[in-house]
């Protein structure tokens, strides 16, 4: 039997009883990478072979990631304190807000030299920026505001200098940024001053501005910050009517869900109205993440007593979520953020590095390992298996269906994918009906894949890294079925898989 190796128990509160690590490191200390570096007190009655080897940003070609960097134009964060832990989260593209407010501090005067030393330095390390075109300028009448759930610009005046900055941002990087947002989280609130109308209107206006200077420009609208059809369809048919979308690569959402499967309705509801004017146009996830403890006045999600166990556990799942809707997906966010105005007014807990009040970064949290581990087996050598669905029938499958069963009635998310040069094949699995909980309660399954090719299998469990064989006689082949008992499955992601899908470090 496997359980916990060699670790340290940890009781509840912040870190939780479910979960046990390492001694913590000194300050300063680099990233953790033995194979038990995250161990969790989960029960696992299968061979233990070794751990995900993570891979960094230069071994990845490309992936369904993106990672949260924001916060930088108001200073509530610092770059040069996290930036060293980008590439070995294996993630290459980095959402930031580009800060009219910083730059322009003199009415037509442009200090870019604080983004351009981040713009500088994320692009040489092999990183992508996605800049944002937030947030307004007070120093114009009307500027709008600099802060999570500000009003638009409404002035002649104001607009006008938004214009030109945002003409000079586009031109200083043209030759580095090619993707970009607009507003962020214009409906944040219920806000009143920003409606649907005007928010489409300054979408518009904003990528033809971009697109004048940079035609290949890949350009993100919405940002969405809450679900709210009424919205949606209001700025979906403006956009329309100004014969916009030829302007936008995607449109984003932001939904901060106790419970990460529970927004497919919504996701849903959101795709239908885009189909009505742009069916071809995809959905990106543009921010969202869980805290890593509770308390109000740290934004989204406060009101549950969460843990780093939790918040790996809702990370990872709200990614595979989304990468098994073919949805761009963002971890929110990179660094715990120390918001000092607005209607966040604390240390904002959803960084997967722990930090403090100064900014000082002072260690990976379970989720950035747990992250690791997504993106190590996770990338664009993958394609979905799209004809996947569950059945009862699995086992008497006809040869070329792809079907798969589990002995449980509990909702679970299940999602297949093969390497698009081998043609091998793994699996996602997890209990997906409520919030994360702090225990690992683990429910052996027979799961029953037709259609698999997987030679030899593997389990993996996401949160820890470590892979376990599936021995022989767990394992039958019926047909075109293939029948194995003693799965565990809990409420966090395991992956089933042909070992040589999976880096294994022993």
């Amino acid at each position: 039997m496997i359980t916990a190796r060699r670790g340290f128990m940890l009781g509840g509160g912040a870190l939780g009883a479910g979960l046990l690590l390492r001694a913590p490191p000194a300050l300063g200390q680099i990233i953790e990478t033995s194979k038990d570096r995250v161990v969790t007190n989960l029960e696992v009655r299968l061979p233990y072979l070794g751990s995900v080897r993570p891979r960094s940003t230069r071994e990845i070609s490309g992936s369904n990631w993106l990672l949260g960097c924001e916060t930088l134009d108001r200073d509530y964060a610092d770059y040069d304190q996290y930036k060293e832990f980008i590439a070995p989260l294996g993630i290459k593209r980095l959402r930031m807000q580009a800060g009219w407010a910083k730059t322009e501090k003199v009415r037509a005067v442009y200090d870019f030299a604080w983004l351009d030393r981040i713009v500088d330095d994320a692009t040489g390390r092999g990183f992508e920026p996605w800049l944002q075109t937030s947030y307004g300028n007070p120093i114009y009448p009307g500027g709008g505001g600099y802060n999570l759930g500000a009003g638009l610009p409404v002035s002649a005046e104001a607009l006008a200098a938004y214009d030109r900055w945002v003409a000079a941002l586009v031109t200083r990087y043209a030759a580095k940024v090619f993707d970009w947002e607009v507003w962020n989280e214009p409906n944040f609130g219920d806000n009143t001053i920003n409606s649907p109308e005007m928010t489409a209107d300054f979408n518009v206006r904003t990528a033809r501005i971009i697109k004048r200077i940079q035609p290949r420009a890949r350009i993100s609208g919405l940002a969405l910050g809450h679900f709210a059809q009424p919205f949606v369809d209001r700025f979906f048919k403006r956009v329309a009517d100004l014969r916009g979308f030829g302007l936008f690569a995607n449109m984003t959402y932001h939904d901060y869900a106790y419970n990460p499967d529970s927004n497919r309705h919504e996701v849903a509801q959101l795709r239908a109205a885009l189909d009505r004017y742009a069916p071809a146009m995809p959905l990106r996830q543009g921010e969202n993440g869980a805290p890593s403890a509770g308390g109000s006045g740290r934004g989204a999600l406060w009101d549950y007593p969460w843990s780093e166990l939790t918040q790996a556990k809702w990370d990872t799942r709200r990614m595979l979520g989304d990468l098994g809707l073919d949805i761009e997906s963002s971890v929110f966010g990179l660094v715990e953020m120390n918001y000092t105005a607005g209607p966040i007014n604390r240390l904002n807990y959803k960084g997967i590095l722990k930090s403090d009040a100064s900014k000082r970064v002072i260690r990976p949290k379970t989720a950035y390992y747990a992250i690791q581990h997504v993106t190590s087996i996770f990338d664009d050598s993958l394609e979905r298996i799209r004809t996947l669905k569950h059945s009862y029938r699995a086992a008497d499958a006809a040869p070329g269906e792809t079907l798969f069963s589990y002995s449980t009635d509990r909702r679970t998310a299940g999602f297949g994918y093969r390497n698009r040069k081998t043609g091998k094949q793994l699996y996602s699995f997890w209990l997906a009906d409520n919030i994360p909980a702090e225990s690992n309660e683990v429910r052996l399954q027979e799961l029953v894949i037709a259609g698999a090719d997987i030679d030899t299998p593997v389990w993996v469990d996401i949160i820890s890294g470590a892979v376990h064989d599936i021995p022989a006689a767990q394992v039958r082949r019926t047909g075109n079925a293939l029948r194995l008992s003693g799965v565990p499955f809990y409420d966090a992601p395991i992956v089933v898989a042909d070992r040589s899908l999976v880096s294994i470090t022993t």
